[in-house]
């Protein structure tokens, strides 16, 4: 009897899903560049000679654009988790669901971009299940929850809470229809009591296409007929999602029932609200993390041999020193966002200082401590977390490291290398010894020549850090040459090219460009050139401040805008 009322629950969420998918042409539905994947060459974004970001304007007149199209995201596993939370209270049991994919960097866009297979429609049945037994088998916690007590299966109580309850998990008012069927479930499947009638309907709830996608689609925009605005509500949800990573709280959700998120003055007064409130900073933390891929220091290990200095423990320093600082530069002194890059201030445990060669006695295995960097390291791109990741296990990798900068940084496309060429660069005997002299060799090749000598020069730039991040002048008893350069202006070391970056304007668009992606979820087009040239502008304007700048990604046209799919 149980297993039918949970069914009779899932087939009520399976049917809003298949006709939500139906809507958007398919669960998967893809922005630009449908094909990437989570793996190494993830990163890959823009295009060398695209010009969006290139020009500045003073931010006052956007000109004609085209929006992107409708997406449908899925909830992150993250954004579910915190929903529930958020909803239900804390201390809920583990929740798991269908892993998140990030191609193109973003977790959002995977979200947008993945269909969730039959595995992951039972993972949140289960999941439904669980949290809503954890928290209405507990006499105390329900009646905290409800704020009342049922007396009668579907009476005035489980209305109420019904009301209060699916407009926070949906984001919106429920229809008179959805309130309707909601409460002839709480009521049909009251056995043995109407507490057990309304866990199964918050379970189903729960497991509606309403709360597990992020549906957002727009109505006519009254000022450009051929597209479409994003209604109050429907900015609620973008914004909560993008500025907390979780659903909206009741006074987000008033002032999109005021109609205050109509307007760009009042979505900036919350928006301001938002970006201020503790809970942005973690999710800022978050697009950080994917944004510069600390995802793959999780599996990142080195020879103790070789590298003695290179502790199992290490990864997790090299993250939180890149956290700390995102958070100083971000939002203790709210800074010039481009400085992650420039910045000689860090924040050591004991094993970096030891890694570093930094004097810090304050230091502990998990107390950190802000010191100044040593004159051969500057910005984020000479410390541990970047050195390793873009290194091999036994050598430094400059290829690796200049495609780095090339595409996270500054936002240009590296070419895959052809199918048929050997990157393996390991010396045999006789060969050229240094990972330069074996790059020279290996751009003698012409299918290599035209990819290398784009990504090479800055990557050598590197060669000073081995593969664990330890600075270094010799190579095999051989004095390193550090030199390269970046586009045509030759540079001596990463410390130089660290002031180079400190004022170059492409760091700053590229950023912007990323953070588009991220909130949106999905790549940018042509037609929204407009679109992010005008953002860089705004982001030069709050002096590259970047929680004023998501204020300002917040209110912008290309941010309240779509157009439909094709084909709808």
């Amino acid at each position: 009897m149980a297993r039918e009322r949970r069914d009779r629950v899932r087939q009520l969420g399976l049917v809003g899903l298949m006709g939500l998918v139906g809507c958007y042409g398919g669960s998967s539905a893809r922005g630009e560049g449908e094909g990437g994947s989570a793996g190494d060459d993830a990163g890959t974004v823009g295009s060398a000679d695209d010009d969006a970001g290139e020009d500045s304007t003073d931010g006052t007149d956007l000109g004609p654009f085209v929006p992107g199209a409708l997406v449908l995201p899925r909830l992150t596993a993250a954004q579910y988790r915190h929903a529930l939370v958020d909803l239900l209270g804390p201390d809920l049991p583990p929740t798991p669901v269908e892993g998140d994919t990030n191609p193109y960097l973003f977790y959002s866009i995977g979200a947008t971009s993945t269909t969730l297979s039959e595995l992951g429609t039972q993972l949140y049945e289960e999941s439904a299940d669980l949290v809503t037994h954890a928290v209405f088998d507990d006499p105390v916690r329900r009646v905290e929850l409800v704020g009342c007590e049922p007396v009668a299966p579907g009476d005035g109580c489980v209305a109420g809470f019904l009301t209060q309850f699916g407009r926070r998990a949906f984001r919106r008012p429920l229809t008179e229809a959805e309130h309707a069927r909601w409460l002839a479930i709480a009521a049909e499947l009251a056995q043995p009591d109407a507490w057990e009638g309304l866990r199964l309907a918050v379970s189903g709830m729960l497991q509606s296409p309403w709360f597990l996608y992020r549906v957002e689609v727009g109505q006519p925009d009254p000022d450009d007929p051929t597209r479409l605005r994003y209604t109050g509500y429907e900015m609620a949800s973008r914004m909560s999602f993008l500025l907390w990573d979780t659903i909206p709280d009741d006074a987000l959700l008033a002032a999109a029932e005021r109609g205050d998120l109509d307007d760009e003055q009042g979505l900036r007064a919350e928006a301001e609200r938002m970006v201020a409130d503790v809970r942005a900073r973690e999710t800022i933390r978050g697009f950080f993390a994917q944004y510069l891929d600390l995802g793959k220091l999780d599996d990142l290990t080195r020879d103790p041999a070789t590298y003695p200095l290179f502790t199992a423990t290490m990864p997790d320093s090299m993250r939180t020193e890149t956290e700390l600082i995102v958070d100083d530069v971000v939002f203790r002194e709210r800074g010039d966002a481009r400085s992650i890059f420039s910045t000689q201030r860090t924040f050591v445990n004991d094993e970096l200082a030891a890694l570093y060669g930094i004097d810090a006695p304050d230091a502990g295995p998990v107390t950190f401590v802000p010191v100044d960097l040593p004159d051969t390291r500057a910005g984020l791109l000479t410390l541990g977390a970047f050195l390793t990741v873009n290194a091999k296990e036994t050598q430094t990798s400059p290829t690796k490291r200049g495609k780095y900068l090339r595409e996270r940084v500054l936002c240009q496309t590296v070419p895959d290398p052809p199918p048929d060429v050997n990157t393996d660069l390991q010396p045999t005997e006789g060969d050229p010894k240094t990972v330069r002299e074996q790059l020279e060799q290996h751009r003698e090749n012409p299918a290599c020549a035209g990819c290398h000598a784009f990504i090479d020069p800055p990557g050598l730039l590197f060669e000073n850090f081995d593969s664990a991040g330890v600075y270094r002048t010799e190579e095999l008893g051989m004095p390193i040459d550090a030199s390269g350069d970046l586009d045509g202006t030759p540079l001596q070391n990463a410390r130089e090219l660290a002031d180079v970056l400190a004022d170059d304007d492409r760091v700053g668009q590229c950023m912007v460009r990323q953070l588009f992606r991220h909130a949106q979820g999905r790549l940018d087009t042509q037609d929204e050139a407009p679109v992010l040239t005008d953002l860089a502008a705004r982001f030069a304007e709050v002096d590259y401040r970047f929680d004023d700048f998501l204020v300002e990604l917040v209110v912008h046209p290309g941010f309240r805008t779509a157009v439909a799919q094709e084909g709808e």
